[in-house]
């Protein structure tokens, strides 16, 4: 990663077609759409891309497709979930789901093993339960349907049409990124055939704890391959440098922010980055809204190293004795999971079966 400003990620390719870093937050800016372009305008976006992807691990994306009618459409449903009477909400509460899937409120996530201030329903692709039998994997426990509230019918029509859109937008991204680093566009499409574990969190930080606490959310990286994340106008998210210090990212109108998951740092050897973020809470009772959408490969899937021309200038992935990573994608999810839910505990019953067993708080 270049530092040339200590308020800014800077990119160190640019190009005489105009700037490839937001005039606010200093990140790079990905236009999608120019892969629809001339062979300079692919070239162009080849070398931003690859820029963003093995210097700072973040960038925003525009030129994706998605139109302000449809943010307005899942955005407004949000906001009418986090409106429901808490009791609406509770009916939906994770605390009924052994796949992680549904509301939990504020305070009951960890993250680092300290407490995040927001509440979040999570939803993922529409699925039957896979329970899994003796010698399974208990990554299936992932695999099953979400809950939603019935005073609120439209909240499921957005939020898995939502799911549907932003599937393309970032099958399209990862397609690109690889080219950009010259491998094969489809070397990993063998890891989302058929039910790829395509997640979603609906969040809202509801300000300050009242402790005074700011962790919105504690300092983590992604597990799988890509996120893109909606934001708000409020503002929070923060993305850590080199240095340990932090870099505010402040909305970028239409665009969405990106950063890539741990997986493919460790496929590349660390040539593309998987980057530490965090939200600090809003000030006072002040609230904000996000949606981060996972794009994540089968829950199956072995993701084997990426073949590509620069792989002997790889610096080496990142190695956190505490956080181990696996080449089987469920693995490394389902430990995020018991790590951040610590409500839900893996055990085995008298046949042997995996089980997941939910301790309700008092």
């Amino acid at each position: 990663m270049t530092q040339q400003d200590p308020t800014t990620f800077t990119s160190a390719r640019s190009t005489a077609t105009g700037p490839t870093t937001s005039p606010t937050t200093g990140l790079p800016v990905v236009d999608l759409s120019l892969a629809d372009g001339s062979a300079n305008d692919r070239t162009r976006l080849h070398d931003t891309l690859r820029a963003a992807a093995t210097e700072v691990g973040f960038f925003q994306l525009t030129g994706h497709g998605i139109t302000r009618d449809e943010r307005d459409a899942l955005t407004g449903a949000m906001r009418a979930f986090f409106d429901l009477p808490e009791a609406d909400r509770l009916s939906v509460s994770n605390l009924n789901s052994p796949h992680f899937r549904g509301y939990t409120r504020t305070g009951d996530e960890r993250t680092g093993g300290s407490q995040d201030w927001r509440d979040q329903l999570d939803v993922g692709a529409e699925l039957p339960p896979h329970v899994p039998g003796p010698g399974e994997p208990p990554y299936w426990w992932l695999e099953g349907p979400n809950q939603w509230p019935t005073a609120l019918p439209e909240l499921r029509t957005a939020t898995l049409g939502w799911i549907d859109r932003l599937r393309g937008v970032a099958e399209r991204l990862l397609h690109e990124l690889l080219a950009a680093i010259g491998a094969k566009p489809d070397f990993y499409d063998y890891a989302f055939a058929g039910h790829p574990h395509l997640r979603l969190k609906l969040v809202r930080y509801p300000g300050t704890a009242p402790d005074g606490a700011g962790q919105g959310v504690g300092a983590h990286k992604d597990y799988g391959f890509i996120t893109l994340l909606l934001q708000d106008s409020v503002g929070g998210l923060q993305v850590e440098r080199a240095d340990g210090s932090f870099l505010e990212v402040p909305p970028l109108e239409g665009a969405f922010v990106v950063n890539l998951g741990e997986l493919l740092e460790v496929a590349t050897d660390g040539y593309l980055k998987a980057t530490s973020h965090r939200v600090v809470s809003p000030p006072g009772a002040r609230e904000r809204y996000s949606v981060p959408f996972f794009y994540n490969p089968r829950l199956d899937a072995h993701i084997e190293p990426l073949e590509f021309p620069h792989a002997h200038h790889a610096p080496g992935a990142t190695q956190d004795p505490d956080n181990p990573l696996f080449a089987e994608f469920g693995r490394n999810e389902l430990k995020g999971y018991l790590r951040s839910v610590p409500t839900h505990k893996m055990a085995t019953d008298l046949q042997g079966r995996p089980i997941v067993v939910i301790t309700k708080p008092n």
